[in-house]
Order: structure tokens, then C-alpha cells, then sequence
């Protein structure tokens, strides 16, 4: 075998026009076996060892260090439905120093002229014979004094000394031709890592200037921040659980704030809003050809997070299908992009969030028990808005401010009548329906008193204050219209009455504040702005 000029010469423009690796590689070998004598050609990559305990080698490995990998062949095999251009056969992984191959990588070239006159280096002598192979010859691919892998070629001609001279040329083209398209590889996977980052650095921004931050002074949210203290240093994975609109979101966002990996990214994920069948390349990522679509090569959630943490919103919408890979991840540190076979690592923190109840979403076989525990090292319950109500107006003060410099414009003051109507409501849809309701009515606003629209909030006043003919007509046009002042007197009066019948008492069973169906925090705020303390029942 002894490759002529034309075919020398088209083999090497077709390494240089290669830009993926695997795609060099396989132009290799297919290219050789153009040649009429080449039966086989083949090229192992050195790479970690993987697959130790499952190796039909590992008997004769010295250290379970880097070994040979089998990355590319192609040949023309003579047995009929032989398939040599697979790379998972029994060698596809060699030691280093063992067995030709493994020799050959310690920088050895190695000719067999002919296989039956020295046929201690073919472990298959049967496989030789019925495929008619006579020679073989093996070069390492050499790139500054760096071995890469070991192209090895088998022929059915003798196998001439000369040749290997011509296989060491190609080897070094190879190892050339290897470096470059891996030094694109890198980039390209850089340039889609930095895609994908900014693209959520982009999300980010927008998420911070729409957003807020951790407003208030309740003791509900105390407890949030003293827990967001505690956890923010480590690495523990945490469950964020809370009603929707409760600023869970803002919640992870302080955790990686406080936490050493601050300086990477923080990506987030809504697990809701992600079709099913593009879970897995959402989160682990693809190569190209991988499915119809897939194009290029593509990072996924966890590859833009390494180093940061992953926050993932809607825990609880992730199908059971993906729940195992996802576990294996948190435990091990590892996965596979879709399409691809080998494992990649990943240093992740896991930030998970749900409006659900895991634990029952767990009893009724719909979540994993094994990953709920390992989401729920350290759970963080975000209370409703409505259990913490002092935190209403100095909310709703801070979107005020937002609005008002997102417009360029001063913002109005909430009257201390307005403060009690947003104390007042329950606020079903949490700290996120306060932001739009300010938003709302600061758009409408032309000067004047502000006031917020509340949909359907005279009936869920009534329960405060009892205003006679307006209470039972509220849209009666000619119910009286009561002063600023007038309404405090009849809260005030209200508030006596309820005092007088619970006996003082504000909080417990048959308390002022059950009477009222307010919590007993935000019922003791309204007795002391009110002027009215002890002794108020018999005023």
C-alpha cells in the first residue's frame, strides 16, 4: 500500500476543510479506505478513562489513567452485514502501553509486514485470515511533542516499510488538522456559552429594572431574610415554596446575591412555560442532527450555569420522565447533552421554586420522593402578602417610586385613606397584583389624590366599616358621601365596638381580630394609628 499523489493530495485539502472534530476524523478514515489495499482504517483519541469497570481491558490497565478511544473508522469489510464503521466494538478503548495500539501511543510507529509471519500482534488471527488482511502499519498523531491518539491502518497487501513513512505524513496533517478543529470547537462552544449568558444577562436586566427588591419590615419577611442568611454562604440546594406572585423569584435572586458564586451567572428557568419534548435540550443541551431542527451544536441551562446557580421556577411542572436525569445531576454532577454519549461535568447550585405542595404532589406519584429531598435540603416558606400586611404601603410606595422614574415624574403620596384601603385587601394575587395595581393607577393619574382601583373592593371593605345606606347600596347616587374625616370616626367607632364585644382582647379565638377576619399584626397597627389602646372598649 502506498498512497499515489492525487489521493495524498485530496485526502489533505479534505482535513483542512474540516471544522468539528468528529467530522475530521471520520474524513479520515474514510478517505484511506479509498485506497484499494486499505481494509480498515481507524483512529483512537487519548481521553480520560470512562468506562474502567466495564472495560474488556482493564485487567492489563496499569492505572486507569487517560486512555485510547476509539473515535473514528471505516473500511470494506468482506463478511456480509459487517458494520466497521462502528466505535463501540470490544477495542474500542486501549491503555496506553498495552497491545499494539496502546503501544503505539507511547510514540512508537509500528509496521507488520505481514501478519502471518509475525502474527503475535493481531488478536484475532481467524478475524485476519477470513477478511484477507496481510498487513498492518500504526503511526501516533503527534502535535508538539504531544500525542494525541494512533491512526492505524490494516491492508490486504504487504504492508512495505516505505509506507509508513507516507502514514507518518498523514498522521501529522491529522494532528494538525485535530488541534485546529478542536481549537474551533472551543470557540464555537464559547462563543454559544457566551450567547446563551447573555441572552440571560439580558433577562436578567430586564427582570431587575422591572422588578423590586425585598421591601418591608414584617415580621413574616424577617423570618424570610434570617433564613436567606443562613443558607446564602453554602451550597445547599433550596426549595422556595409560596403562593404565586409572592416574589419567590426575588428570593433566589438574593440567595446567589450573598452566596460565593455571585460572581457568575444566575440563569433561571420557568419549568412551565417549556415544551415537554424540549425539556431535555433545554436543560442538558444538543449537538447538531441530534433531532429535526438541530442544527448546531447547543449549550443548555445547566452548561450557561456552571459555576452559578440554576434557579428553577415551577418546580413542580417538570415531567416524571425527565425527574431521574435531573436527580442524577444533583448527585453526581453530570449529564449528556442529547445526541451525544459522553458525560460532561457541571458545578451547579439548584435554587427550586413551586406554588404546589411537593410533598403531596409526592403522595400521589406525580414527584419523585427521591428528588423532592434532595430540592428540599433547605425549604424557605415566602408567606402571602396578606400575612404580612405591614409591608403593603411600603411596597406600594416603592412601585410608586418606579413608576414615577420610569416617566421622568414626581410621585404622588397615598393618602392615609388609600394606605387603609390597600391594607385593607387581601390581595389574592400577592405582592405581583400590588405592583399592577399601582402601575395601573399611576397611568391614570392626572393629579389630584391618588387612588388605587380595587375590582370588586367595596364588598371586601364592608367588613371594616358599616356606612348605612352606602353599605347596603354602594352605588346609590343618593347614599351621603362621607369626609376623610368621617370615615375614621366610623372606623373608629367600628373598631370600639368590636374591642368592647371581645373583651379587649385582639388576638385568639372569638378575638377582635378573628371578628374581623383580619390578621391580628395588622389589627393592632390599626388600634395604635387610630389612637385607641387600652381601655378603648369602654371609651
Amino acid at each position: 500500500m502506498k498512497p499515489d499523489y492525487p489521493e495524498l493530495r485530496d485526502l489533505l485539502l479534505a482535513m483542512a476543510e474540516e471544522r468539528q472534530v468528529d467530522r475530521l476524523l471520520a474524513c479520515i478514515t474514510r478517505q484511506l479506505c479509498r485506497h484499494p489495499d486499505v481494509a480498515l482504517a481507524r483512529i483512537w483519541r487519548i481521553a480520560p478513562g470512562d468506562r474502567c469497570a466495564s472495560c474488556p481491558l482493564a485487567a492489563e490497565c496499569p492505572g486507569h489513567v487517560p486512555c485510547l478511544h476509539l473515535a473514528a473508522s471505516a473500511g470494506t469489510p468482506h463478511t456480509p452485514g459487517a458494520d466497521w464503521s462502528r466505535i463501540d466494538g470490544d477495542f474500542q478503548r486501549f491503555p496506553i502501553g498495552v497491545r499494539k495500539i496502546g503501544r503505539i501511543a507511547t510514540g512508537e510507529a509500528l509496521c507488520v509486514e505481514e501478519i502471518e509471519d509475525d502474527s503475535q500482534w493481531i488478536a484475532r488471527p481467524e478475524w485476519a485470515r477470513r477478511e484477507g488482511i496481510r498487513g498492518f502499519g500504526g503511526t501516533p498523531l503527534v502535535h508538539r511533542d504531544e500525542v494525541l491518539g494512533v491512526l492505524g491502518v490494516f491492508t490486504r497487501s504487504r504492508f512495505c516499510p516505505d509506507t509508513v513513512a507516507w502514514l507518518r505524513i498523514i498522521a501529522d496533517h491529522a494532528a494538525s488538522a485535530l488541534v485546529t478543529s478542536r481549537a474551533f470547537e472551543e470557540i464555537e462552544a464559547l462563543r454559544d456559552q457566551l450567547a446563551v449568558e447573555n441572552e440571560y444577562l439580558r433577562e436578567e436586566v430586564d427582570g431587575a429594572r422591572a422588578g423590586v427588591g425585598l421591601v418591608g419590615e414584617s415580621p413574616a419577611l424577617a423570618r424570610v431574610l434570617e433564613r436567606i442568611r443562613l443558607v446564602a454562604p453554602t451550597d445547599a440546594n433550596v426549595l422556595i415554596q409560596g403562593p404565586s406572585g409572592t416574589g419567590k423569584e426575588l428570593v433566589s435572586r438574593e440567595i446567589h446575591r450573598q452566596s460565593r458564586r455571585a460572581e457568575r451567572p444566575l440563569v433561571q428557568v420557568n419549568c412551565a412555560a417549556i415544551p415537554a419534548e424540549l425539556y431535555e435540550s433545554e436543560f442538558f443541551g444538543h449537538t447538531r442532527g441530534a433531532f429535526t431542527g438541530a442544527t448546531r451544536d447547543r449549550a443548555g441551562r445547566f452548561a450557561a450555569a456552571h459555576g452559578g446557580t440554576l434557579f428553577l421556577d415551577e418546580i413542580g411542572e417538570i415531567p416524571l420522565s425527565l425527574q431521574g436525569k435531573l436527580l442524577r445531576v444533583l448527585q453526581e454532577g453530570r449529564y449528556e447533552r442529547v445526541g451525544e454519549d459522553r458525560s460532561r461535568e457541571v458545578d451547579v447550585r439548584v435554587i427550586a421554586a413551586t406554588n404546589r405542595d411537593l410533598r403531596r404532589e409526592v403522595e400521589a406519584g406525580r414527584f419523585r420522593e427521591d428528588l423532592y429531598y434532595r430540592l428540599d435540603v433547605f425549604p424557605i416558606e415566602v408567606p402571602a402578602l396578606r400575612e404580612r400586611r405591614e409591608d403593603i404601603v411600603p411596597l406600594a410606595e416603592h412601585f410608586l417610586r418606579l413608576a414615577a422614574s420610569r416617566e421622568g415624574r414626581r410621585p404622588p403620596r397615598l393618602g392615609p385613606g388609600e394606605r387603609r384601603r390597600l391594607e385593607a385587601w387581601d390581595w389574592p394575587g400577592n405582592v405581583r397584583e400590588l405592583q399592577n395595581a399601582i402601575e395601573r393607577a399611576f397611568i391614570l393619574w392626572r393629579g389630584g389624590p391618588f387612588r388605587v382601583e380595587l375590582a370588586g373592593s367595596a364588598a371586601r371593605e364592608g367588613h371594616i366599616v358599616q356606612l348605612g345606606a352606602l353599605a347596603k347600596d354602594p352605588i346609590a347616587t343618593d347614599a351621603p358621601i362621607l369626609t376623610e374625616e368621617e370615615m375614621r370616626s366610623l372606623e373608629r367607632e367600628n373598631l370600639r365596638r368590636v374591642l368592647a364585644a371581645a373583651e379587649g382582647r385582639i388576638a385568639g379565638p372569638g378575638g377582635a381580630a378573628e371578628r374581623l377576619g383580619l390578621p391580628p399584626t395588622t389589627l393592632a397597627s390599626r388600634v395604635r394609628k387610630l389612637g385607641l389602646g387600652r381601655g378603648a372598649a369602654g371609651a
